[in-house]
């Protein structure tokens, strides 16, 4: 045990040693550190630099495998803000005028180092949120290719030509950067969700502050040391802190005419209304309840094997994770005992681990709230199949056994909020008029799902349910050139694609006039 803990606790934390050392070096201080059971402590950064909150406040992260404190982050508040919004705005001239060659060179540079620091990167996210190491590697590919795709995409959309409305004339829209970037960045996917957000306003000539979750500052700020030191300075900062002081003094500054932010509705609404004093601009992914149609058609194994993922990949602490099954009467039963076995395969355990499929949640505010939520289901009436509790096998860890519900009626809480747990409850339905109309009897329109083999079933289904993505065959797929957002309260706006470029960028039109002579409705002119 000892050993795996210091696998596991060890390598994320090599990066952050004051001094003008190598990484290598870095890593030496950390590890003897670390040996001593010393916590450690890190930094905003601000306009290339390091700097504690001006107040000296700091909040602890914990590794919710071992469930012991790990390091110190700072709580910033609005002089970190400001400070933090200064260099941006300084930087943004600056940057604006780079060509799009030049900014591309840039963001592909993060790319490569991006890359280069996979492993160490991949770490630190698994260590203060619990995802499986092999899963957290993803992100660090996901980021490298934002990057790359948003600098590219960037440099063939920098406007267009307008038919003119008069003789010897022309338009031009040219597409201009807002200034400086809010990005309020979540937990469940630190780097893939910051790199959703900061390559399209980049890429557009915006400059960036952050704010991560307070629960993955790490995976931010280790990201920025090692891929972001040859950005110019207060083109990227980071500031950590809570949202109520750190977030809300972002959202209300009045050099930062624009927010994106990826959360809860409820912290969405709050945001809007703070951005509304200023007309700021916002961009809202937001909380989701997404359902899965399986047909009476589908292969049942194949709906089970997908349903089990889309449900229980990342402790059920996605977006778009399936939070509600509708499945055909006549194979309810076959598809339920399915779904139960493929449940009794997901391997809970150690992220760093490689067989583990699911970590420990997040936090354990989260691992409260999934406790709370599946009581409140066992006394409105639904019965647990599978799951249910927490695991004996692990006395740490915030771990919670994946769970499946049946006897769920429409009225109950766990299928009309948002769980961001793995727990799955399952309804039967008789036609795909009632699985459309238990699709959309929710305030959430992020994603939906269906198994069929009917193309007619799928599309009907696709064009009447209101949900931002949807899928068929392939829960909780994505795709960088297509968009991605919500629909009703699960969001405004959209990520990924040209799509996200627009959400970072305004229009100018330009309108010239190359015959230089009197206009006969000019005051006093008749013209030539």
């Amino acid at each position: 045990m000892g050993n795996i803990y210091l696998d596991y606790c060890v390598d994320p934390w090599f990066w952050f040693y004051h001094g003008f050392c190598s990484l290598r070096e870095r890593y030496q201080a950390d590890l003897e550190k670390i040996s001593k059971g010393e916590i450690m402590n890190y930094q905003n950064y601000i306009k290339n630099e390091w700097k504690d909150a001006k107040s000296g406040n700091t909040f602890d992260v914990e590794n919710p495998f071992t469930e012991q404190v790990i390091a110190q982050v700072p709580a910033s508040g609005d002089a970190d803000v400001n400070n933090a919004v200064d260099a941006a705005r300084e930087a943004f001239e600056d940057w604006r005028k780079l060509t799009a060659g030049e900014r591309r060179d840039y963001m592909r540079s993060m790319a490569v180092k991006s890359r280069d620091h996979a492993d160490e990167l991949a770490k630190t996210i698994s260590a203060e949120m619990g995802k499986p190491f092999n899963e957290a590697l993803s992100e660090i590919e996901d980021i490298a290719e934002y990057l790359e795709y948003y600098s590219e995409l960037a440099r063939d959309q920098v406007g267009r030509i307008v038919a003119p409305v008069d003789k010897n004339s022309m338009s031009l829209v040219r597409y201009e950067p807002y200034g400086v970037v809010g990005c309020i960045i979540p937990w469940n996917y630190p780097l893939s969700l910051m790199g959703w957000k900061l390559a399209p306003a980049l890429a557009t000539g915006n400059t960036i502050v952050m704010k991560p979750s307070e629960v993955t500052s790490l995976s931010i700020l280790h990201w920025i040391e090692v891929a972001g030191g040859n950005m110019p300075p207060g083109v990227m900062n980071v500031i950590t802190g809570y949202g109520q002081e750190a977030g809300e003094a972002l959202v209300k500054h009045p050099d930062v005419p624009i927010i994106t932010f990826t959360g809860s509705v409820r912290t969405g609404k709050r945001i809007a209304r703070l951005a509304s004093d200023n007309l700021k601009k916002v961009s809202l992914e937001l909380g989701g309840k997404d359902p899965v149609i399986v047909c009476d058609d589908a292969d049942v194994e194949v709906a089970a094997k997908g349903t089990s993922w889309g449900g229980f990949v990342n402790a059920g602490q996605v977006c778009t994770s399936i939070e509600r099954v509708y499945v055909y009467d006549d194979i309810a039963d076959r598809f339920t005992e399915a779904l139960v076995e493929e449940t009794k395969k997901v391997k809970l355990g150690d992220p760093m681990n490689n067989d583990t499929d699911v970590g420990p949640m997040s936090s354990k505010i989260q691992l409260t709230n999934t406790i709370n939520k599946v009581d409140l289901a066992k006394k409105e009436g639904a019965r647990v199949l599978i799951g249910g509790k927490r695991p004996d096998k692990y006395e740490k860890g915030y771990f919670y056994e994946p769970t499946v519900f049946d006897q769920v009626t429409p009225g109950m809480e766990i299928v009309n909020e948002e769980s961001f747990s793995p727990v799955i409850p399952i309804q039967s339905i008789r036609s795909m008029d009632e699985a459309i109309q238990m699709a959309n009897s929710t305030k959430y329109g992020l994603g939906c799902t269906i198994f069929t083999r009917d193309i007619e079933r799928a599309l009907t289904a696709a064009d009447n349910i209101k949900a931002g993505t949807f899928c068929i065959n392939n829960p909780l797929m994505e795709n960088i050139a297509a968009p991605f957002g919500g629909m009703k309260q699960s969001g405004i706006g959209r990520e990924h694609g040209i799509e996200a470029l627009e959400e970072f960028r305004e229009a100018k039109h330009i309108y010239i006039d190359y015959d230089h002579k009197n206009k006969n409705w000019w005051f006093g002119n008749k013209g030539d």
